[in-house]
C-alpha cells in the first residue's frame, strides 16, 4: 500500500503546528526544509518533541517534492495518519462478495472531475456526517487531500472513510465487479434520486463544477439521476448536490 493512501501530508507552517498541537492526530513525522531560519528550526524542533517525534531535515527541493506543493509549502510539512483511508481493493475485500444476496451492503460517493479544493472538503465533511462507508476520491482527476481540503472539512477529511484507486473510472468498473449498482449525479437525470429503487449496494458519483461527469466515468455507470429543482433553478454547486445525495442515503438506510 502506498503511504499516499496510509496517511494526510500537511504542509504549511500554521497547518504543522495545528496538526501538532492536535491531540486527536497521531503525526507520524515532521520535515524541515534545510535552510530554514533559526526561530523555525525550534519551533518545529519544540513541537515534535512535544509529540515524541524527531524533527527530520531535507532539502527545500525535497520538501516540495513530498508536500506536492512547492509554491506553499513554506519548508515544512507533516505526514498525518488518516485511520480511515485505505485503497479501494481492501474496502472492498472486507466487505466480502457481491451477487444477489452480498455480504454486507455499502454505499459510496465518487468524485469525478472535481477542481475546487473547498467543495471536496465539503463533500468529505458530509459524506462522514451521513455514516457514508466510503468516498471514493481518485489519485487523479480530484485535488488531494491538502490544507485547503482540510480547512474546508473543519478537520474532518483527517477521519473521512476515504478510498483511493487510480481514476474514478477504474474504481467504478472494480465497485461493478464487487455488485455496487452505480448512478450519476446529472441535471438531466433518467430518474429523481428521491423516487429512484436503489439497492443495498450503491455507488453515486458526483462530477465536476463546470463539467459534470467524465466521459470514462458515463460509461460505466448503470444509469443518472437528478435532484428535483424549482423556481428556474437549473443546478446546484458540487458541494451541496452531494451533500443532499448523502443525507438521502442515510435516510434511506434509516
Amino acid at each position: 500500500m502506498s503511504p499516499k493512501d496510509a496517511f494526510v501530508t500537511v504542509y504549511g507552517r500554521k497547518p504543522v503546528l495545528e496538526a501538532l498541537g492536535d491531540p486527536g492526530l497521531v503525526v507520524d513525522k515532521v520535515v524541515l526544509a534545510e535552510g530554514a531560519d533559526r526561530d523555525a528550526v525550534r519551533t518545529f524542533t519544540e513541537a515534535a518533541r512535544a509529540r515524541g517525534l524527531v524533527l527530520q531535515r531535507a532539502s527545500a527541493q525535497r520538501v516540495k517534492v513530498l508536500a506536492g506543493n512547492g509554491r506553499q509549502d513554506q519548508g515544512v510539512l507533516a505526514d498525518v495518519v488518516a485511520p480511515r483511508m485505505r485503497p479501494l481493493e481492501h474496502f472492498l475485500a472486507d466487505l466480502g462478495p457481491g451477487g444477489e444476496r452480498p455480504a454486507a451492503d455499502a454505499r459510496v460517493l465518487v468524485l469525478d472531475g472535481l477542481t475546487n479544493p473547498s467543495n471536496v472538503g465539503m463533500i468529505l465533511r458530509s459524506a462522514t456526517g451521513a455514516g457514508l462507508e466510503g468516498v471514493l476520491l481518485p489519485r487523479r482527476g480530484v485535488p488531494a487531500i491538502d490544507p485547503l481540503v482540510v480547512k474546508a472539512s473543519a478537520g474532518v477529511a483527517f477521519h473521512a472513510p476515504v478510498l483511493r484507486t487510480r481514476t474514478a473510472a477504474d474504481g467504478l468498473a472494480a465497485l461493478a465487479d464487487a455488485g455496487f449498482v452505480l448512478y450519476g449525479l446529472d441535471g438531466a437525470g433518467d430518474l429523481s434520486l428521491f423516487d429512484a429503487e436503489l439497492p443495498g449496494r450503491v455507488a453515486l458519483v458526483v462530477g465536476g463544477e463546470t463539467d459534470g461527469l467524465t466521459d470514462d466515468v458515463r460509461a460505466e455507470l448503470h444509469g443518472t439521476l437528478t435532484i428535483p429543482l424549482s423556481a428556474g433553478v437549473e443546478s446546484l454547486n458540487a458541494a451541496c448536490a452531494a451533500t443532499v445525495a448523502c443525507f438521502e442515503l442515510a435516510r434511506r438506510r434509516g
